[in-house]
């Protein structure tokens, strides 16, 4: 993909807007993760470096293009001066007197870009007026490049445009992954529904080696093979495109693996009554809640076959005691492979990156994307609007 980096561009005394996502949790006004924030500092440090005045921009929320007071960046400024180390000047109402009077080694940080409805729709005049704060535009924000808004899209056709730090660790790590991986490739694709994931399922089949399916996913296709999964969540709705799945796989090469012993109860709470059974023997009364210790075991030997890993999604109900074991035991055999060097290891989505940091596996694998919804949609092949438009 031909985009250019910080490297490729001059700073020097220019106002740089770069398009970041500090869309992060908070109560009481107050930030209570600062993983996104912690994410930006490299780009924005490196644009201070270079002589250019950073100038951040953002949303937050669904204000639906109206000023919501609650929904203000205001209140994000806090965490983010004390996380980059000097005050960041707040700007909201008239952007363009307060962006001039900024100085050299300056940091400003613009009101939240969805309370101006020109934002979420492209409107070419709101991108225009953007444009005219800044001299080079930067795209720190993977996150948000799915979609084709004002600050992600239609500004980078205005001015000088490269990719922040953060974006170009995210594409160089799923292009290696996807593009252009180092074999054999395994995917995990995990979760409840498998209607969330057709086209994810549909683009890995052709691209991966191994596609792991779990989760309540997993009972869907064992469904298809006329397995009764009991009480278990299953879409019987999808048998037939389960199969076709199925097909598709094997006419591609690609080796679907299924859980081969499965772990039930009859009640979804921590600490239920539990047992370990084959996959076909689940009684009619129970659900199936996590994948077995054959299947874990069968899923590792997987994991040494391949050179490169993409996860995402759990294998079971990770959220609570045992169901999370599966889920546990994969993402530790992934991590001690990455850090002996045998497997490059990228993965992605909420549910994931909470599964693996509560496997403490997350610190080991090669790449940890923060985005959802524009690391599925790379994932099943979609272009996403904020990277085609950095390409040269």
């Amino acid at each position: 993909m031909a985009w250019k980096t910080l490297d490729d561009m001059k700073m020097d005394g220019k106002r740089v807007l770069i398009r970041v996502d500090i869309n992060v949790p908070m109560d009481a006004g107050r930030v209570t993760d600062t993983t996104r924030i912690d994410r930006i500092v490299p780009t924005v440090r490196d644009v201070l470096s270079a002589g250019g005045k950073p100038i951040l921009m953002a949303h937050y929320g669904r204000p639906k293009g109206k000023s919501v007071p609650e929904m203000s960046l205001s209140h994000v400024v806090p965490a983010l001066s004390d996380i980059l180390g000097q005050p960041v000047t707040f700007i909201d109402g008239n952007f363009g007197d307060r962006v001039d009077a900024l100085a050299t080694g300056e940091i400003a940080l613009l009101e939240n870009l969805r309370f101006n409805p020109g934002e979420e729709a492209n409107d070419p005049a709101f991108a225009a007026r953007l444009a005219t704060l800044g001299d080079a535009y930067v795209n720190d924000a993977f996150s948000a490049a799915h979609r084709a808004h004002a600050s992600t899209e239609g500004l980078a056709k205005l001015l000088p445009a490269c990719a922040g730090r953060l974006m170009q660790a995210e594409l160089s790590a799923l292009e290696g992954a996807l593009s252009t991986p180092k074999r054999p490739v395994c995917a995990v694709v995990g979760g409840a529904k498998v209607s969330t994931k057709l086209d994810l399922l549909g683009n890995l089949v052709g691209k991966v080696d191994h596609l792991v399916i779990g989760g309540g996913m997993a009972n869907t296709f064992l469904a298809a093979q006329g397995i009764d999964v009991g009480k278990s969540l299953c879409e019987h709705d999808l048998a037939d495109t389960a199969r076709e799945i199925l097909a598709k796989a094997d006419a591609a090469d690609c080796k679907i693996h299924l859980p081969t012993d499965i772990v039930v109860a009859r009640e979804f709470k921590a600490g239920a009554a539990h047992e370990i059974l084959p996959a076909e023997q689940c009684p009619a009364d129970a659900m199936i809640l996590d994948a077995g210790p054959d299947t874990v075991a069968a899923l590792e030997g997987v994991f040494a076959q391949s050179n490169t890993l993409i996860w995402n999604g759990p294998l079971g109900a990770f959220e609570i005691q045992p169901f999370n074991f599966a889920t546990n035991a994969a993402a530790r055999k992934a991590a001690d492979l990455t850090r002996s060097g045998d497997l490059i290891s990228v993965a992605g989505g909420g549910d994931t990156v909470a599964a693996l940091n509560g496997a403490d596996a997350s610190a080991d694998f090669t790449y940890i994307s923060t985005a959802g919804g524009a690391f599925l949609e790379w994932m099943e092949g979609k272009t996403l609007p904020g990277v085609a438009a950095l390409e040269s």
